[in-house]
This record gives structure tokens, C-alpha cells and sequence, in this order.
């Protein structure tokens, strides 16, 4: 069964989980590489594992795992072999599955859900590390986007992921692929989650009730939504996407402050508070699953999960 819809009839909310790379940061990390994120699974895997645990505590329904910028293609520049990389990958799910699993053990007696794996499915922007993931101007067919997230999806479902995180889409054509290439494994659910340009298109300027229309016959493509965007213009995006599909609708955005691509920095201040505040627009504008993106902690999770957890 899809496990979206799961949480949902027991729940009229589910809280996806925060920024991991933030908390990496906040624990000693390094992460000025290609890699990302995915640098820490070579280096120290075991914090990757802590910072899933500690969403869990702050009251997440779903992690999701390091795996956005874990490649094939991205490790073979490191070295690894073909072999070497699928076991990495797989590991970003067993470090998910084995947080949640010890969190359940602790605390299932306060909680009547228990939390789901959702394995990232970064866009192929992120790979190239060029600029395209904020445009999704890759210039690649739709053969070398099957080539390249193939290996990636069949890792992550035969490591045990609940669902994937197709996250941070910014291509229309990835989109259609991704939903596409889900098709070939039977069984699988996925959300997807697209960038936006404004509150009505998507990064590469497809308009968002487009992207829905694409969408809705996937049978297996359990929501549609947003994320990686500030607050306000993920909220516009929500409610143009309930006028198109009714799918269930994610949204996780940013903590409000704004990324600069080209100084690789944050500009303006984050705050839980306004977060608090923002996320009764995401849920008056029909979102179900809320959540945090980058620069968000697990400070931001605990208010929505106190705030929106078992309400219906």
C-alpha cells in the first residue's frame, strides 16, 4: 500500500523531516565538495545516522536519506568502482531504516505511526555542480536521464526504502522521465518535488499546473508539491497545484533565508517562528505532508509536529 496514504488516514498531516545537511554542518561536517552530503557517507557515516534520529525525536514521520547527491557517476570521479558506489548508495537507506527502527523501539508507545524511509532522488543538476540545478537547462536526452538515475532508484528500493523522494526537481523533462522510469519497478511510490522559478512555474519555466497534469495518471507518483523555495512562493505554488490534481501535496521549503548561487552563501535570517506561521498557509492552501529544507533543524520539525500532528 502506498505509504503516504498510510500515515494520511491515520493522520490528517505528516511531517517530513528537516535539512540534513545544516545539521551535518552543526556537527563538525565538512561539506564544501561536489559531493555534498554524500561526502560524509565515505567519512563518517555514523553522525548521517544520528542526524535521522533526532528528526524522529522532533517528531518526523520520514526521512529522508542522504542519498541526493550519492551517484554512480559522482563516486567514480572519487575512484570508486561501479560496485563501491551501489553499496554506498544502498547505505544511505540502511542508515535510515536502522534510526528510525531504534527510535520506534524507544518511543512506539507515544506514537501511533511509524516513520517511513523516503530515498532522495536528487536532479541531475545536482551532479554537475554547474549552475543547471537552479535552471534545469541540462541540454542531455531523455536516454542519458534514464542512464543516469536507473541504477540509483533499483539501489535505493533493493535497500528497503519505503518510497523515493524524487526532490528538487527543477527540469519538466527529468520530471516526465523520473515518473516514467518508476514504471519499471512495480510496487514503488514516490513523490515529486519540484523548484520554482515563482509561485507559478517551475525553474525551467514549465507552469506548475502542467507539471500536475503530467502527472496525475502516474499511479505510482503518491504526491506532487515543492521545495527548496521560500515560504511565501512555495505556498502560491500549493495552491495552484490543489486547483490541478488530487494528489496529496507536499511542501517543504527553505528556513526564509534566500541561497546565492553564485557566492555559495545564505542572505537574510531564518526563523522557527515564522515558520510556524507559514506552515498554516501551507496547509490552508491543501498541503498534507509539511516539512523543512534547507538551513531548517530539528527545532523547525518539533513546532510543526506539536502544532500539526493528529489534527483533523
Amino acid at each position: 500500500m502506498d505509504p503516504i496514504k498510510q500515515i494520511l488516514m491515520q493522520n490528517a498531516v505528516m511531517v517530513l523531516d528537516g535539512a540534513l545537511a545544516t545539521e551535518l554542518e552543526s556537527n563538525g561536517c565538512n561539506l564544501d565538495d561536489p559531493l555534498w552530503s554524500a561526502k560524509v557517507l565515505l567519512e563518517n557515516p555514523g553522525v548521517i545516522k544520528e542526524v535521522h534520529k533526532e528528526y524522529f525525536k522532533a517528531g518526523a514521520d520520514c526521512a529522508i536519506t542522504a542519498s541526493y547527491q550519492a551517484t554512480i557517476a559522482g563516486f567514480a570521479e572519487r575512484g570508486l568502482s561501479k560496485e563501491q558506489s551501489l553499496s554506498l548508495i544502498k547505505k544511505t537507506v540502511e542508515l535510515a531504516r536502522s534510526a528510525r527502527d531504534e527510535y520506534w523501539e524507544e518511543a512506539s508507545s507515544s506514537n501511533n505511526v511509524k516513520p517511513v524511509v523516503a530515498a532522495s532522488i536528487g536532479p541531475y543538476g545536482a551532479y554537475l555542480a554547474d549552475g543547471s540545478e537552479y535552471t534545469g537547462q541540462y541540454g542531455v536526452t531523455d536516454q542519458e536521464l534514464v542512464d543516469f538515475h536507473r541504477p540509483r532508484m533499483r539501489a535505493l528500493l533493493e535497500a528497503g526504502a519505503d518510497l523515493l523522494a524524487m526532490e528538487t526537481i527543477p527540469s519538466f523533462q527529468e520530471a516526465r522521465v523520473l515518473a516514467a522510469l518508476l514504471k519499471e519497478f512495480p510496487g514503488a511510490y514516490a513523490w515529486m518535488s519540484f523548484t520554482l522559478k515563482d509561485g507559478e512555474k517551475i525553474s525551467d519555466g514549465t507552469v506548475l499546473r502542467a507539471c500536475a497534469a503530467e502527472l496525475n495518471h502516474h499511479k505510482q507518483i503518491a504526491a506532487i508539491g515543492v521545495n527548496c523555495a521560500p515560504m511565501e512562493t512555495a505556498a502560491d505554488a500549493v495552491s495552484v497545484l490543489r486547483q490541478h490534481t488530487d494528489k496529496p501535496l507536499l511542501v517543504y521549503p527553505n528556513s526564509g533565508e534566500t541561497y546565492d548561487p553564485d557566492s555559495n552563501t545564505w542572505q537574510g535570517e531564518g526563523s522557527s517562528g515564522c515558520f510556524d506561521d507559514a506552515s498554516e498557509h501551507w496547509i490552508e492552501n491543501g498541503a498534507s505532508l509539511i516539512g523543512g529544507c534547507c538551513r531548517t533543524t530539528p527545532d523547525h520539525i518539533r513546532i510543526l509536529a506539536e502544532k500539526w500532528k493528529m489534527k483533523r
